[in-house]
């Protein structure tokens, strides 16, 4: 990797073969290479960096964890994969943590130059971007929830990202949710889920109105 310039390593990137000549010079000019050993985070989960990273060579590990530490395998990434971008887009934590399988080689694109190579934020370009960042956060968010969690976590996750305030500081789901509907979001039986929710009701997690509406607790919290 030493032996090639910035500008010949950006070439060997799909990511970047729509740039322009000058576009391309001036990113070269901005690009850091780093080496990270066997086993090394490059991003972590919850937390902010202000790169992209560019894999050159070797292989990293994507994973999301829950609060108990149990993990899912989110991704693998190759050479020519790209990771932290979501981060510099939108400006919130990892969603997950990407570690290496082997020695990796990579190219870092720190904030600045990653922001010309975007377009304005002021477009409908980068609204539709920032849309579909949150579109992922929300996919990593389900799977972690599907491998890790029980009937239980999934359902209290589900209403609680339904919910929002009501003005009279109560969460709420205003809009009414079939249990066979919740039942597919959370990937299991209406009967399952329905029991689930006769439970949460009964031990006072959630509180259903007359319009179909609910209430929910915040120490609903505890089990998603």
């Amino acid at each position: 990797m030493s032996m090639l310039s910035n500008l010949e390593l950006l070439r060997r990137v799909p990511l970047f073969a729509s740039l322009t000549a000058t576009q391309s010079a001036s990113i070269a000019d901005a690009i850091i290479k780093k080496r990270f050993k066997r086993a090394e985070v490059v991003v972590e989960q919850g937390k902010k960096s202000d790169a992209l990273y560019i894999i050159l060579t070797g292989r990293a590990r994507v994973t999301s964890a829950d609060s108990r530490g149990r993990e899912v395998i989110l991704a693998t990434l190759h050479p020519g994969d790209y990771l932290g971008e979501m981060s510099l887009i939108d400006d919130e934590p990892h969603s997950a943590t990407v570690r290496t399988e082997i020695q990796c080689d990579v190219l870092m694109l720190g904030r600045d130059a990653f922001a010309r190579c975007l377009p304005e934020n002021s477009s409908m370009a980068y609204n539709i971007m920032r849309g579909l960042v949150q579109r992922l956060r929300h996919a990593d968010r389900k799977i972690e929830s599907l491998a890790l969690m029980d009937v239980y976590g999934r359902v209290a996750r589900s209403l609680l990202e339904f919910a929002v305030e009501d003005g009279a500081g109560n969460l709420k789901v205003r809009d009414k949710i079939s249990r066979q509907d919740l039942a597919k979001m959370v990937g299991a039986s209406r009967e399952m889920v329905s029991r689930v929710m006769k439970d949460l009701e009964e031990r006072g997690f959630v509180q259903t109105l007359d319009d179909g509406s609910m209430i929910v607790k915040e120490r609903l919290l505890s089990l998603a």
